[in-house]
């Protein structure tokens, strides 16, 4: 690479920091570009943290490393290394709008020159940022047959590789992926968040929940997924009827008076709440806040995963006007945008829907919420997150369904869930309620079945056994 001794040494710091999360990456990569303007992958490193932020307003910092990198590069690039022109021509396509563009680049760069870290570390962002399971996996399978087991970052391969497994739903070879990382790296908070994605599509509740906490001192501090993962256990708390838990892990974690206006952290305090939206529990004044900041940071059309929520943060406070707002935005965005890059292509496939949707929730229009998911309710993955993520979509088709009186298909939905994750409270307490709901009022189902405060059900003498022998809480 191009670059004096220093800048290098600063630049391999950066990348090790990257690979943890941790917020000194920041500081490693200035210096790398301090000790030598003409260290290009330095300035590159510097636009690909911007972008990451998945933030209209972050943008313009990208562009500011990138003309850096160009003035590294001298004329027509010449001074750069062949890598190193790679990299610069996948950031430009990046910071131009193309994100998915840009992924398909930095995948040629891994197949050339698959010990680089940076392109693997930065592409498979890009793979979870736009929902592609198949290249958030593949991307790291073609790469891991030039690491050797020795080498110092493998164990970060590891468990990169393991979140494309889990959301490949390939568990078993995830779970065994996660689990080499985070012996090989105890502090890999990306190979924890694994293993956490792991057990929480299986359903494995207490094992997720004995998994954090074994490995508090990890994952709670001094990186920048902490709060990603307290929303994790927040998740587990939740699937086990502790409501006040996952409060207080939301209040001390992942919103409160010191959280700074952050997307990627916006997105879990966010989704928390929905869920307790849906089932009609209050969560105080915390919608505020969050709504608040929603309107401080966001562009419409920019990266619609945020749109969505964003209007749950809205529908939550209970500002339907600005929710409309911001899906008349998006209905410009499909009508006028640049269709090249990828937040309009996830606009108008997934992004609009889904945030009309919402918006009919909020009104309580339910059947309107079906009329608007079910017909893209296949091509949700692709505005991007993970399972877990998208599943609040999921939860909102399944209540709006229940509202709307459509039994069956609710149940079919339940059924549906069910039978890949057996193990899943939430979707036992809601074949509970249906169930319930067209029993004999009489009946001794009916009188057999009572709701917890988060929608869990407390089943029968035989209930119980074959929730317990299955392993399920």
């Amino acid at each position: 690479m191009t670059g004096s001794a220093p800048a290098v040494a600063a630049y391999e710091r950066a990348i090790d920091h990257l690979v943890r999360f941790q917020p000194e990456v920041v500081a490693a990569t200035a210096s790398a570009a301090a000790e030598d303007p003409g260290c290009v992958l330095a300035h590159l490193l510097g636009a690909y943290l911007a972008l990451m932020s998945t933030e209209e307003g972050a943008v313009a910092g990208a562009r500011e490393a990138l003309a850096r990198a160009d003035a590294a590069g001298g004329p027509g690039d010449a001074a750069l290394t062949p890598r190193e022109r790679a990299h610069l021509a996948a950031a430009r396509r990046w910071a131009g709008g193309d994100m998915t563009g840009a992924g398909v680049m930095l995948a040629e760069i891994s197949v050339h020159w698959p010990r680089d870290l940076l392109a693997l570390a930065v592409g498979h962002q890009v793979d979870f940022f736009s929902g592609d399971a198949v290249s958030l996996r593949d991307r790291i399978g073609r790469a891991l047959g030039a690491w050797h087991d020795d080498d110092p970052h493998v164990g970060f391969l590891y468990g990169m590789y393991a979140f494309g497994l889990e959301e490949c739903n390939i568990y078993g070879l995830s779970a065994d992926a996660g689990q080499r990382a985070v012996e090989l790296n105890p502090d890999d908070v990306w190979g924890i968040h694994a293993v956490v994605h792991t057990h929480e599509m299986q359903g494995q509740i207490p094992e997720g929940i004995r998994f954090l906490r074994d490995r508090e001192a990890q994952w709670q501090a001094g990186n920048f997924l902490n709060v990603h993962n307290s929303w994790h256990y927040a998740l587990y708390l939740l699937q086990g009827d502790d409501v006040a838990g996952a409060l207080a892990v939301y209040d001390r974690f992942l919103h409160h008076a010191g959280s700074q206006d952050v997307a990627l952290e916006l997105l879990d305090a966010t989704a928390l709440l929905w869920r307790l939206q849906l089932e009609g529990i209050p969560a105080g004044d915390r919608w505020l806040p969050l709504a608040q900041a929603w309107t401080r940071m966001l562009t419409p059309g920019f990266y619609p995963f945020n749109d969505m929520h964003a209007i749950m943060a809205y529908v939550g406070v209970g500002d339907l006007a600005r929710a409309a707002e911001v899906v008349s935005a998006l209905e410009r965005v499909v009508a006028e945008g640049d269709r090249a890059t990828t937040g309009w292509q996830m606009t108008s496939a997934v992004g609009l829907p889904v945030c009309r949707s919402l918006l009919h929730f909020g009104r309580g229009r339910y059947q309107q919420v079906l009329g608007e998911l079910l017909p893209i309710r296949a091509r949700i993955h692709e505005f991007g997150g993970s399972h877990a993520q998208r599943d609040a979509v999921e939860r909102t088709l399944l209540e709006a369904a229940i509202r709307a009186g459509q039994t069956d298909l609710a149940l079919a939905l339940v059924s549906e869930r069910l039978s890949v994750r057996e193990c899943n409270t939430y979707a036992w307490s809601k074949r509970a309620r249906l169930l319930t709901a067209t029993a004999d009022p009489g009946g001794p189902f009916a009188s057999r079945v009572a709701m917890s405060p988060y929608g869990g059900a407390r089943y029968d003498e035989r209930g119980r056994r074959f929730l317990l022998r299955d392993g399920c809480v």
